[in-house]
């Protein structure tokens, strides 16, 4: 490693550098995505350490390879073997800790517009420093008097903020079909080509969400039983044709002439997923058969043969969700997300049709010319004429998510039972979580439909 590189390094640990790789060869990269990036690391960190606590294969293991760590346990005071560090308990210790991180620099970060100011240095450099906050404050919560009211107390903060999260993703998805079909529409005025791309992605998407159902109505009902899951699917298939039918309806198309199939039809494959999701981690049913044998029925039958190698499942699955988290945090952070939020957007004029249309052209109009060269990756400081993105706003999606991680790697409301081996185990919790999340999304839906009509007076943009 070179002397320059070294001096970066130190400077991003331990200064207010943006933070880059030693490896000439990579690509440049912007100190707002430097900055995001270390951030997720340290969310990442922390949600990987939760996921060990909550593995009784993990504790197994350490208890029957690491010599005396009985004894080891009880030096650091956490019990006989090592209790105190693993289980629901630890990982409510933990997130508190990083909820608390993140919470003190949504704090300190408030009204922030310009990337020069002191607090906005403390945000974007430091990196090492940080990182010993971060732990200092999750070894921290292990040392809070009365565990059990901190516990309780805890846990209803924890589902409020995790509602919370889930409600801002639904606002969002709500949001981007709005975008992507303005967007599209947009393009209609100079080439007729999108009228056919769009026709074609809405009839893409409304048969991945009817073929979505019907698989569900042959794998998880049967002729004789399954009520429940049959009355689901009815109800949740009738929302998606309420909502397409209400989307094209004269009334809504004269008040909001972008409305469309393309919206309705995102929605419904969103809610045949959540749909799936839920039927998935529904407690299974069981009922005797002519030998008096507990059956389970409801269920695809090949989701037996996946018990096979539940450690591989399970660790895949965990993976893929945390992923999800992950990407849903740092989306939600953007400068358009955060307006979207505050009911800003752009104006039809200003709309340019794209395929890509997510990514927007003007995120680089503030970048600055001045490229810093340390002997590793190249930087490049975006943030000269102003952020970005909403320091406040980024740092209170990472709040919630710790909350929304906390609670789903602990089971919600079967904590006592929660391990990581278990993830995947139906839980009636989750399952309507799962459901009220899809109801709820379609009522975001409706009323962003709905509400010109029933407040006329008021001015509305989707």
């Amino acid at each position: 490693m070179s002397a320059p590189c070294c001096a970066g390094q130190l400077a991003c640990c331990c200064g207010t550098a943006a933070c880059s790789l030693c490896c000439k060869c990579c690509p440049k990269i912007k100190q707002s995505t430097s900055t995001r990036f270390m951030y997720a690391l340290y969310f990442i960190l922390v949600t990987l350490v939760c996921c060990v606590m909550m593995s009784e294969t993990v504790a197994k293991e350490m208890k029957a390879h690491i010599n005396f760590y009985e004894t080891i346990c009880q030096h650091i005071q956490a019990g006989d073997t090592c209790e105190k560090l693993v289980g629901y308990s630890a990982v409510y210790r933990v997130c508190f800790g990083m909820a608390c991180f993140f919470f003190i620099f949504f704090l300190l970060t408030i009204k922030i517009n310009n990337s020069k100011s002191c607090r906005a240095y403390i945000h974007n450099g430091f990196w090492f420093i940080k990182l010993l906050v971060l732990a200092a404050m999750c070894s921290g919560a292990f040392f809070i008097p009365d565990q059990d009211t901190f516990l309780n107390a805890w846990r209803y903060v924890g589902a409020a903020g995790g509602f919370l999260f889930i409600l801002i993703q639904l606002i969002l998805l709500v949001e981007f079909a709005h975008k992507w079909n303005k967007n599209w529409t947009s393009g209609t005025k100079h080439n007729k080509l999108w009228y056919g791309s769009l026709a074609l992605v809405t009839l893409v998407l409304y048969s991945v969400a009817v073929g979505a159902l019907i698989v569900m109505a042959v794998f998880y009902t049967r002729m004789n039983g399954c009520n429940f899951n049959k009355i689901l699917l009815g109800v949740n298939g009738g929302l998606c044709l309420l909502i397409s039918m209400v989307a094209i309806s004269p009334c809504v198309q004269n008040r909001q002439p972008h409305s469309g199939l393309l919206q309705s039809s995102v929605i419904s494959c969103y809610v045949m997923y959540l749909t799936f999701s839920a039927l998935s981690s529904k407690p299974p049913e069981t009922i005797l058969d002519e030998n008096q044998n507990n059956i389970t029925i409801c269920v695809p039958e090949f989701n037996h043969g996946l018990q096979t190698d539940e450690n591989l499942v399970t660790g895949l699955g965990t993976a893929l969700l945390f992923c999800c988290i992950l990407y849903s945090c740092l989306t939600s952070t953007t400068r358009a997300s955060s307006e979207a939020l505050r009911g800003i957007y752009a104006t039809p004029e200003t709309e340019v049709a794209r395929c890509c249309f997510c990514c927007s052209p003007d995120e680089d109009t503030d970048v600055d010319d001045r490229v810093v060269k340390r002997g590793g990756q190249r930087v490049i400081y975006d943030e000269k004429k102003g952020t970005v993105y909403s320091y406040a706003y980024f740092h209170f999606v990472f709040f919630l998510a710790s909350l929304y991680v906390m609670m789903t790697v602990t089971h919600w409301f079967h904590y006592e039972s929660a391990a990581i081996e278990k993830f995947f185990a139906g839980t009636w919790s989750i399952f309507w979580i799962k459901m009220a999340s899809c109801w709820v999304c379609v009522l975001l839906y409706l009323w962003t439909l709905l509400a010109p009509l029933c407040c006329p007076t008021r001015e509305f943009s989707v």
